[in-house]
């Protein structure tokens, strides 16, 4: 049985597109890289699995062109990660919010598909149709159950197609949505019983899910479902200088498509923001001689992001472009302080005993007192 593709949507403009799918933003990259790729690739592969991995992690081709880090982490995770899809298992994505699940997953996919848009969006709410396939009523009224009326989900395009697809938050899925998944994942087959056939997976098909177990409203994955993955857990930055990094590139390329101002003016706030949360989130501050309570947050890498590119933000529309202490202090507020009662007292013992006494930060301290009125 083939699975007709729906016909998408194109934009004229391409630099109005907000958020650019990732095959898009880097095609010069991927081009380049295929290009030099003399290794085996699997089938329907766009690149073989030591150029995915060089996609994510970064490095210089023999020509000399430049290939950017996506994800800056363990080697080994990627290169794990990438040989697990070119298997027949599918690839589960764990980490706590903020690890970049989601983002390794789209570049996994531009990467290896060429096309990171197979994407079922897991929520409490998630029918069982997303995993599946649908019925176009009106033709299903009109001329029955038929090819015609049947609404393919990504899962069953992408194993029409031979494509990598993406299940977000897997955990977020009721239970019995989830299960659906079992058949997919085991047989490489999905029944459609009301036409008495089956779409069957073609060589290159996968599957890369991410999940988390610190949000409400998980639930857990059957001991049956788990078995069809192979699990790849995503740590948070190991050290304040690889969390700096990644937090100013990703800022970069957020405020390069928001026209904001550039990133290098602002890196002493970036290590500023950093430094909060890393030591917030650890319990104790960098030079280890007090130990703090931790809050409810997570204060994870994609928050600090978000701070910063708020600060960005603020400090272009109104003030003088360059981004200063008093531009984060507020989006530090709102990341900290998560529960108003007890995460407020955690936030004001943090910023008195050791933002006030630690030299240099005198102006960020008044900011947070400003922000916390």
């Amino acid at each position: 049985m083939t699975v007709s593709a729906p016909t998408s949507v194109a934009t004229d403009a391409a630099g109005d597109v907000l958020r650019p799918h990732a095959e898009h933003v880097f095609a010069d990259e991927l081009k380049a890289l295929a290009a030099a790729d003399d290794r085996p690739r699997p089938a329907r592969w766009k690149l073989s699995p030591w150029a995915v991995s060089t996609y994510l992690l970064g490095g210089t081709l023999p020509d000399g062109t430049l290939i950017t880090p996506k994800y800056v982490g363990p080697r080994r995770l990627v290169e794990v990660a990438v040989s697990t899809l070119a298997t027949d298992r599918a690839l589960l994505l764990l980490g706590v919010p903020g690890t970049a699940k989601t983002w390794v997953s789209e570049h996994l996919a531009a990467a290896v598909s060429g096309d990171s848009t197979l994407l079922v969006q897991g929520t409490a709410g998630t029918p069982e149709e997303a995993v599946r396939y649908g019925w176009n009523y009106a033709q299903l009224l009109a001329q029955g159950p038929g090819r015609a009326a049947l609404v393919p989900s990504p899962v069953m395009r992408g194993m029409a197609e031979g494509m990598t697809v993406r299940v977000e938050e897997l955990t977020r899925i009721p239970s019995d949505v989830q299960d659906a998944l079992i058949t997919v994942l085991s047989e490489k087959t999905l029944p459609v019983p009301e036409l008495g056939e089956e779409v069957q997976a073609v060589r290159g098909f996968n599957l890369i899910a991410t999940a988390n177990d610190r949000d409400r409203g998980v639930n857990e994955l059957s001991s049956a479902l788990r078995r069809r993955f192979s699990t790849v857990v995503l740590p948070l930055p190991a050290t304040p200088e690889a969390e700096v990094d990644i937090v100013s590139r990703r800022v970069a390329q957020i405020g390069r498509t928001l026209d904001l101002p550039a990133v290098p003016e602002g890196m002493a706030e970036i290590r500023r923001v950093v430094t909060v949360f890393r030591e917030l989130r650890d319990g104790v501050t960098t030079d280890g001689r007090t130990k703090l309570k931790s809050p409810s947050g997570t204060l994870s890498t994609a928050e600090a992001i978000s701070v910063v590119t708020g600060g960005l933000a603020l400090a272009a529309h109104f003030g003088d472009g360059v981004l200063r202490p008093g531009d984060v202090a507020a989006g530090v507020l709102g990341a900290v302080v998560r529960d108003p009662t007890s995460d407020r007292v955690i936030w004001q013992e943090y910023v008195e005993t050791v933002v006030r006494e630690r030299d240099g930060w005198k102006d960020f301290y008044r900011a947070c007192r400003e922000a916390a009125g």
